[in-house]
């Protein structure tokens, strides 16, 4: 068993479709809190106009019924409200006139797909290419990993991130004490995702004096996922390994840059009595470690301690101060075309990538428990806990 999806749409299309496989039946689908993770990602010091002008909800148009899945596909929307405007422009039929009704993109943005996909896809019309490269998408990718959040906590796994930095500026670690629901309260309430009071209104004052500027900023953020049994992923395949294919679903973010797990990078700067974690053992807690500096992986499966990657955002490339670009038609310089674009979305990365982290461990859980229904599931589990503390 294991879980997949494909997305599809374009930013300025009609709407955002994706298709899960795999989810078993009988899971409960809360409506409510599946749209509010939609609209997390929208909010942000640093946004743009665009999240003004959308308000994103999904709308299941198969595989649920009755509030419920049934063990087929999944099939969610994402309307697009902007599509009004652009109903001529990204028409699926053939439109009349020339490059202004179209609204070509002829001068490629740096740090944008625009000429790669160009050049690759052979199109002559750069927006063919923006329009599904457009962070946009992610959308879609909340609304999957939304529900594979729903499939996780039903076996009490909790997913939270919270922005690490933005720029220079670097948010304490929260306290040790704080439980995960107490993160999540905490990081909501922030608009820079951050629970150190002092470096928000340092970040929020960063990003407005970037968007007075013309430019962008990027940052750091983390995701921690509590309540996971040893055991998932495995060791015996490269592309088993869970820590390395959630490496890669963070990689897979529009303008992520770097991922590290646990004190990652720092683990090269580190003797290694000082890396890794000593193992302990209680009749309450069984096997456990003494500490969580490997982020809760060893030999690419999780070790019962909770998950801790993060991942670096790069800043976004459309400035309102344009980069040099060439022309792909006459080859001559130009400033880079400037499309709608935020100052800093961090904190809106951070709600993404709990979703695609969520995607990841839900689907190595269901590899690891498989089962076509809820209850199947939870009885693989409970057998499973239960030959561990027998062990």
């Amino acid at each position: 068993m294991s879980l997949r999806y494909l997305t599809a749409g374009e930013t300025h299309g009609p709407q955002l479709t994706a298709i899960i496989e795999g989810l078993p039946s009988n899971l409960e689908l809360d409506f409510e809190a599946l749209n509010f993770q939609l609209q997390r990602r929208q909010k942000g010091h640093g946004r743009g106009r665009r999240m003004q002008i959308e308000t994103d909800s999904a709308n299941i148009v198969g595989g649920v019924r009755h509030g419920r899945t049934t063990g087929a596909p999944v099939a969610v929307i994402v309307e697009n409200k902007d599509w009004k405007h652009w109903t001529s422009v990204m028409n699926v039929e053939p439109i009349e006139g020339g490059d202004e009704a179209k609204r070509r993109v002829f001068r490629p943005r740096p740090g944008h797909a625009d000429l790669n996909g160009g050049l690759k896809y052979n199109l002559r019309d750069l927006r063919n290419v923006l329009e599904r490269s457009s962070a946009r998408e992610t959308a879609a990718r909340v609304a999957v990993g939304a529900i594979a959040r729903q499939l996780l906590a039903k076996f009490d796994i909790k997913v939270a991130g919270r922005v690490v930095s933005i720029g220079e500026i670097t948010a304490a670690a929260p306290s040790p004490d704080l439980s995960i629901d107490e993160l999540i309260a905490v990081t909501e309430e922030s608009p820079v995702r951050v629970t150190d009071k002092e470096a928000e209104q340092k970040m929020i004052e960063l990003i407005d004096r970037m968007k007075a500027e013309g430019d962008t900023i990027g940052g750091v953020v983390e995701c921690i996922v509590t309540g996971l049994p040893v055991g998932l992923g495995s060791h015996v395949q490269w592309d088993r390994k869970l820590d390395g294919r959630l490496a890669q679903a963070v990689m897979s973010i529009n303008a992520f840059k770097g991922v590290e797990i646990g004190i990652g990078f720092e683990a090269g700067r580190t003797p290694g009595s000082k890396v890794h974690d000593e193992i302990m053992y209680n009749e309450e807690r069984g096997f456990h470690r003494a500490s969580n500096r490997l982020g809760g992986f060893e030999g690419g499966m999780t070790n019962g301690e909770p998950i801790v990657v993060r991942g670096v955002m790069k800043p976004i490339p459309t400035l309102y101060k344009p980069l040099a670009s060439v022309d792909i038609d006459t080859k001559e310089a130009f400033t880079a075309q400037v499309e709608r674009s935020d100052a800093c979305a961090v904190p809106a990365a951070s709600v993404v990538m709990e979703h695609v982290v969520a995607w990841e461990v839900a689907n190595a859980f269901v590899e690891k428990f498989g089962g076509d229904s809820v209850e199947e599931i939870q009885a693989n589990l409970d057998n499973y806990l239960k030959q561990i503390g027998a062990y």
